[in-house]
């Protein structure tokens, strides 16, 4: 079905496998459309509970194909059009109700970076190299680096990787907190399929509710969020994942969550 990446789904983790080694998996027209359409399959999916994206070969994703930009570079309107369809991508990401693990197994710049940086979780090998190289050939961030890096390592440190457009090494990368873990690169499958199975048996509903309330409170005051933090408690409570979690607890034995 999929021409430029390959979908898998085991243990109740499906697997995004970014499928152009030879261009360190650059982004194209194909491939952006169809890493949306398999976000969409694996929402669709209910016996997906958690989602991987990681890159084949030696590369996450080396940011745009820029052999795939309009003919025209000065063709504002179609350099905006394909920069909104790859924003599209990026917020099916962010609205998975299902935790989202960045499995960095290479460079991941530009574009590649800013999408290992809307998962919600990455893990990295100690081959991974980031970079918001925009600058580098007098760009400017076109998917999300600007909002979402400063958010996770602070505006300074921010700042300084997107107006130098430097790379930064793995072990620096978890030192600064845009990574979750580094690892050594025969371990990076285990350690993310470890974790992605952890997250699978969980509770899906509760999950897709903490996800929500995470990005949601980004942009709410402690009010509001408190607000809906007890809405969504009552919704969650009333849901049969939320009475078996009480009862195995009782009983002493592990949950059996079914996301009903």
């Amino acid at each position: 079905m999929y021409r430029t990446l390959i979908l898998t789904r085991e243990d109740g983790v499906s697997t995004i496998t970014l499928n152009r080694p030879e261009v360190l998996n650059a982004l194209d027209t194909t491939l952006t459309e169809e890493l949306g359409l398999a976000i969409d399959e694996v929402s669709g999916d209910n016996l997906a509970r958690a989602l991987v994206i990681t890159g084949a070969g030696r590369g996450f994703c080396a940011g745009g194909d820029l052999k795939s930009l309009p003919v025209n570079p000065n063709d504002i309107g179609a350099l905006k059009h394909n920069i909104e369809k790859w924003h599209g991508v990026l917020l099916k990401i962010k609205r998975l109700k299902k935790p989202v693990i960045a499995s960095v197994n290479g460079v991941a710049v530009g574009a590649g970076c800013d999408l290992a940086l809307i998962c919600d979780i990455r893990i990295a090998s100690e081959n991974a190299k980031f970079g918001e190289v925009y600058v580098k050939i007098g760009g400017v961030p076109d998917s999300g680096g600007t909002y979402l890096l400063p958010r996770l390592i602070g505006i300074a440190r921010a700042f300084e990787l997107l107006c130098t457009g430097e790379m930064i090494e793995a072990k620096d990368a978890e030192r600064i907190g845009l990574v979750n873990k580094v690892v050594s690169p025969d371990q990076l499958n285990s350690t993310t399929k470890a974790l992605a199975v952890k997250l699978a048996k969980g509770a899906p509903i509760a999950m897709g509710m903490i996800k929500e309330a995470i990005y949601l409170n980004l942009t709410q005051d402690v009010e509001s969020a408190l607000s809906h933090a007890a809405y969504m408690a009552s919704l969650c409570m009333q849901t049969e994942d939320a009475k078996e979690g009480i009862v195995a607890f009782q009983e002493k034995r592990e949950p059996n969550f079914k996301g009903k």
